[in-house]
């Protein structure tokens, strides 16, 4: 791999798939040789991470123009974080949240307390009240062909 290649590690749970974190994912692959991991902390259950995953890794690879990578962390999203900077390598951190008013995150001022481990950090705020059904076509959430990629993703996971 070049050693211009950034590696971003993308931190998101319910908002793992919006639209803003997929132009965000989008827009740094057309400036160069990105790799993404997507870690997904604070799931209810590792049922709802593995769920988390199935569904957004595709949207996020094909938003990335390759393969993303994913992880589950655990229920607290600091130590998740922690954990995988310990296990990879990453140049940057990406936190992509709900909006102000309902992110525990924010209230927990994760962005800051992340900063302070020693990488740039950025943050992704979902849009208030997102309803996939009620954005315009191309914004519209899953198409056949992401909800195809979801399948044979489970497929090849589960034999």
């Amino acid at each position: 791999m070049a050693s211009s290649t950034k590696r971003v590690l993308i931190v998101a749970n319910r908002t793992s798939a919006t639209p803003a974190l997929l132009d965000e994912v989008r827009r740094r692959a057309r400036t160069g040789p990105h790799r993404f991991t997507l870690l997904v902390p604070d799931a209810a259950s590792g049922k709802a991470a593995d769920w988390t995953l199935e569904s957004a890794l595709p949207l996020l690879t094909r938003s990335a123009g390759a393969h993303v990578n994913g992880i589950s962390g655990g229920s607290d999203p600091l130590t998740a974080i922690h954990a995988a900077l310990q296990r990879g390598s990453f140049d940057e951190i990406i936190i992509s949240t709900l909006p102000t008013r309902t992110s525990r995150w924010l209230r927990r001022d994760l962005p800051r307390r992340v900063q302070e481990l020693g990488l740039p950090v950025a943050v992704i705020t979902a849009e208030k009240n997102f309803m996939a059904s009620f954005l315009p076509d191309h914004q519209a959430g899953p198409t056949e062909d992401d909800r195809a990629d979801v399948k044979a993703s489970r497929r090849a996971r589960h034999g």
